[in-house]
């Protein structure tokens, strides 16, 4: 029975406090060290504008420096690493009290933390660096997307595919024109003084505070540990609502330079909507296969292996920001696509090295994100206006709910497994708002809407990230919602989960209904026929999905031991599954065939032939009408199942008739009479 230590209160809290005031203290160095290093070099600038150097000052000889100072030299990547180390020594602090986690989110903290450094560099005087759109969308956002979609649960996604999409597009279209409508009518008011703020303005703020946002909501759904099912439809109308945001913030940003809209407009809106989306897919998908081709060559070199998952990766993302296409859904194409090729191709080392530094990576940048947000806040400068604040809050509270509950009345109408009230209030309050929003607002070009407009969305992201981000937690424990539960994978498992699928596929096939696992069922066998010969290297590309199965289950086993310490439980003998991803220098071992003689083998390929081989051809549309014959079947089977039903049919007329009753023999009965008299009797 393992004991859980957990250190004292007061020893976690001292060690907290000793981290922030020693990331405090070293942040006011740096600070100092920047401005006197400014100071000086000012007014060194002075003195040699004041007094130019002579001939006799020229040539007279200076002793040598022992030590100099030079820190605008190393100024930018300095301030770059000090940044870095701040984020992750308020991570650690925030991980080391476990009433602080259990209370207030990671994000809350880290946002808090980014004011408390905001607003010292303010009272220095020094300028603050703000979340530049650039930095977000080219070298922060990255990292977390590919994370996501790397890792992404592919069945529960692909399974709730129609409910994701319904949410991301119709969902993220209502919450656009429904807040825009209505926040152009509160600027109508006349003491709101908002008169300014035309139609097109207020359709272009509603496109940029309608959309979720994915780092929000991982920073908060991952904590709380949700079921799979809740998670999987917030966090994916979070990635593909991009597509949505990102047609309609350009639509309404040229529309309100150009003041007219047409139908033709609208018409193009919608292509360009198809363009956006499906060519950011389309660009993801390419860079996927592109990288799951060249790790098929990379046995000879592992060191490397990684970093064709990060650059073709990244250079799918680039490559959709060119074409103003979808760099999200570019990135999370390029995840799903090559993670199943990659990771049969490239060593278990490799893989190790991609989980980890991804999670490094993506955890990074999520707390400089918003660590970003909270030093933006404080920088500025705001125009604030109550009324328009207020109202931006409230709207984006009631267009979720009424846009939840209706969505989902129409979605339970198709789906199996119905969402719940329970279901519909988490998913509608876990609608969260973060960086993107305020990323997109940075762009605007007009200084004084820009102004309004990010005051508001900075109010919005603040009230979702704090009040509904600390609220979500004992909200689902009180309506007893489903928890994610720590599921390990097994044989008994997976071969369930495998019948269950190939018995629904022959359910449509017979049925003659072509649904979801028809096609999965085609795309699987065009993948094991075609695809994985050019993209998987050696064996494994005929290996089969159990197999391939035990063997992720065994090497997973295997580093967990490794990782506890219990590398003394392994076995000695080193197992072919363990040495997959080595090649060696002599010809490769085939695997060992048990030997059969021709006879016996003769025999199975008999059964099979007869039982098991072309099942799938057989399988026709059922019609109480018409029977066709098998032509597989022996005819004289079919000769002897006909004589057969003539026969019985002939004498169908000999059992009708009943047949004669057999005389039973007569029943004697005896009577005995007190004075020893017996008579006898017939009962006929």
């Amino acid at each position: 029975m393992a004991v859980l230590l957990r250190p004292p209160r007061r020893s976690c809290s001292r060690i907290t406090a000793l981290l922030v005031r020693s990331a405090c203290v070293l942040f006011l160095v740096v600070v100092c060290a920047a401005s006197a290093a400014r100071r000086d070099a000012v007014e060194g600038n002075n003195d040699t504008s004041h007094h130019p150097l002579t001939n006799s000052t020229a040539h007279k000889k200076k002793p040598f420096p022992v030590l100099s100072f030079n820190y605008d030299h190393v100024r930018k990547p300095f301030e770059i690493s000090l940044w870095i180390l701040l984020a992750l020594l308020m991570k650690l602090g925030f991980h080391i009290i476990p009433t602080v986690s259990t209370v207030v989110p990671e994000s809350c903290l880290l946002i808090f933390v980014g004011l408390l450094v905001g607003g010292i560099i303010k009272a220095i005087g020094e300028e603050a660096p703000i979340l530049d759109s650039k930095l977000f969308f080219l070298y922060l956002l990255p990292p977390i997307i590919l994370d996501a979609g790397y890792f992404l649960p592919i069945r529960a996604f692909t399974e709730n595919m129609g409910t994701i999409l319904v949410f991301a597009v119709v969902g993220t279209l209502w919450n656009a024109f429904f807040i825009g409508g209505m926040m152009y009518g509160v600027c109508q008011i006349e003491g709101a003084k908002l008169a300014d703020v035309d139609l097109l303005s207020c359709l272009l703020f509603g496109s940029i505070i309608s959309a979720v946002d994915p780092v929000a909501v991982l920073a908060v759904f991952e904590e709380i540990h949700i079921n799979e099912l809740l998670h999987i439809l917030v966090f994916g109308e979070s990635l593909l609502n991009d597509a949505v945001t990102v047609v309609l913030y350009h639509l309404f940003k040229e529309f309100s330079h150009a003041g007219t809209v047409t139908v033709v407009d609208a018409v193009l809106g919608v292509v360009c909507f198809l363009v956006v989306s499906l060519g950011g897919v389309l660009v993801g998908a390419i860079y996927g296969l592109l990288g799951a081709f060249t790790s098929r060559f990379t046995s000879h070199t592992r060191v490397i292996e990684p970093l064709f998952v990060f650059l073709y990766s990244y250079m799918a993302y680039l490559s959709a920001e060119v074409f103003h296409l979808s760099g999200i859904m570019s990135l999370i194409a390029c995840g799903v696509m090559m993670r199943p090729y990659v990771e049969a191709n490239i060593s278990h080392k490799s893989y190790t090295t991609i989980k980890y530094f991804l999670k490094m990576w993506s955890s990074v940048s999520e707390t400089l994100i918003f660590i970003f947000l909270g030093v933006s806040t404080v920088a500025g400068p705001h125009a604030w206006n109550w009324t328009f604040v207020v109202s931006t809050v409230v709207l984006c509270l009631v267009s979720r709910v009424l846009g939840v509950i209706g969505l989902t009345f129409i979605i339970n109408k198709f789906r199996i497994v119905k969402l719940t009230k329970k279901d519909q209030f988490i998913v509608a309050y876990g609608g969260l708002r973060g960086a993107i929003a305020f990323s997109l607002g940075f762009l605007l070009t007009n200084s004084e809407m820009k102004q309004l407009f990010l005051t508001a969305i900075i109010t919005v992201i603040f009230f979702t990230v704090f009040v509904q981000g600390m609220t979500i937690r004992p909200l689902v424990e009180l309506l007893a919602v489903k928890r994610k539960k720590e599921n390990k994978g097994s044989i008994n498992e997976e071969i369930h989960t495998q019948f269950l699928d190939h018995l629904l596929t022959g359910i449509e096939c017979i049925c003659g209904h072509y649904g979801h696992h028809h096609w999965k069922d085609k795309l699987n066998r065009f993948n094991k026929a075609y695809v994985k010969k050019w993209l998987i290297a050696g064996e494994r590309s005929t290996e089969p999905q159990l197999i391939s199965f035990y063997n992720k289950m065994e090497m997973k086993q295997a580093m967990m031991l490794v990782e506890s310490g219990s590398a003394a439980k392994l076995p000695t003998i080193v197992s072919s599954v363990s040495m997959q991803n080595i090649q060696p220098r002599g010809p490769a071992r085939r695997r060992a065939i048990p030997s059969i003689s021709k006879s016996r083998e003769e025999e199975i390929r008999k059964i099979l032939r007869n039982n098991l081989q072309k099942t799938r051809q057989r399988l026709r549309s059922y019609s109480r009408h018409d029977l066709m014959l098998d032509p597989f079947e022996d005819l004289s089977e079919v000769r002897f199942r006909k004589q057969r039903v003539e026969m019985e049919r002939r004498m169908s007329h000999y059992l009708t008739v009943p047949a004669n009753r057999q005389e039973t023999p007569q029943v004697r009965k005896v009577c005995f009479e007190p004075e020893h008299q017996v008579y006898t009797y017939d009962d006929s």
